[in-house]
């Protein structure tokens, strides 16, 4: 409480952090506020100028209030995540590192993270990591010396208890939001609640979906997840993205681990005039729907190659508006 006697949301309209605890992260700032959180994927470039990175950064920073670096999603090579978070802090954007345990042992992610922090990230997204066999480099030899629940534990005992796994103290511990990502459309369904109660029991704060094309599908998943009172205890933020076209889509469909897309949705796409037009307006009316859930504190809009999209997406979806959220059951 301030001099004054107001607290802090009187002051700031903002919900504070734990008490101790300062990430300096605007997402978690404006996930705790109770409004309606943004975030996007920055699709890392096969390159290594900066130009290319602020490029892409630009339409999305616009709308976002933290933007995801990704970590050779896919199992194929890209600019590093690390590095694309230090250009990205450094033009005064929000990054979201995200950390995958496909490609480096315990002893590098941990150096990497307090790096990380020391660059002025403040989110992380722990990710176990496609296999090696679905990228363009199938011979590399893969770690997983990690899981994403174990990574979650590691650095939340980084950050609260100020120590390494091996015990040794660590003397400016690194502050960070951390998150998770979940996959609630695929099977099998009554189990995915089940696996972000552990992500949130192993310390993840927030959680970024993959894509949602099934709404339908989707509140059944989050019906179960107000159930257990897991909307309680870790934000929900719902993948979203474009779909170019309905190759494209099934394309996806087959081909990337995880992904459902209905059968109704590829129809929509194919008897479009301008598919992707119709991609676009699919994104935007399920960004509406997806808002109206009870317990969804956000979007996550992934749009492959197509960034200059977000900030047209988010804006023509009006989710923006008054940034509330969604009904509440």
């Amino acid at each position: 409480m301030s001099p004054s006697g107001d607290t802090e949301v009187e002051r700031t309209g903002y919900l504070p952090v734990p008490e101790g605890f300062v990430s300096h992260s605007r997402l978690e700032r404006v996930l705790r506020s109770g409004r309606f959180a943004v975030t996007a994927e920055l699709n890392p470039p096969d390159s290594a100028d900066p130009e290319d990175v602020y490029q892409a950064a630009q339409p999305l920073g616009e709308v976002a209030d933290a933007i995801n670096a990704t970590d050779a999603s896919g199992a194929n090579c890209h600019m590093s995540s690390i590095g694309i978070c230090a250009l990205l802090t450094r033009a005064g954007y929000s990054p979201v590192y995200q950390i995958s345990c496909r490609d480096r042992n315990r002893i590098a992610i941990q150096g990497d993270v307090l790096g990380a922090a020391a660059l002025g990230v403040s989110n992380v997204l722990c990710l176990t990591g496609d296999g090696v066999g679905v990228g363009d480099q199938p011979g590399a030899k893969p770690v997983f010396d990690f899981d994403s629940l174990t990574l979650l534990r590691t650095i939340r005992s980084m950050r609260d208890q100020g120590q390494f796994l091996s015990g040794r103290k660590i003397t400016r511990p690194p502050q960070l939001f951390l998150g998770a990502a979940e996959n609630p459309c695929i099977p099998p369904y009554e189990w995915r609640p089940d696996r972000l109660a552990k992500k949130a029991e192993a310390g993840a704060e927030y959680i970024q979906t993959n894509y949602i094309y099934d709404i339908p599908l989707f509140e059944k998943f989050m019906a179960r997840v107000r159930d257990e009172g897991l909307d309680q205890r870790v934000f929900i933020i719902a993948g979203v993205g474009p779909l170019a076209s309905a190759r494209a889509a099934r394309w996806m469909r087959s081909n990337v681990p995880g992904i459902h897309i209905p059968d109704h949705v590829i129809d929509r796409l194919e008897k479009a005039e301008k598919p992707s037009d119709e991609g676009k307006k699919i994104c935007i009316e399920l960004i509406q729907q997806i808002r109206e859930i009870a317990g969804v504190a956000g979007v996550h809009v992934m749009a492959y190659r197509r960034e200059h999209l977000v900030s047209e997406i988010i804006l023509e979806s009006g989710v923006l508006k008054g940034r509330s959220r969604g009904r509440r059951a």
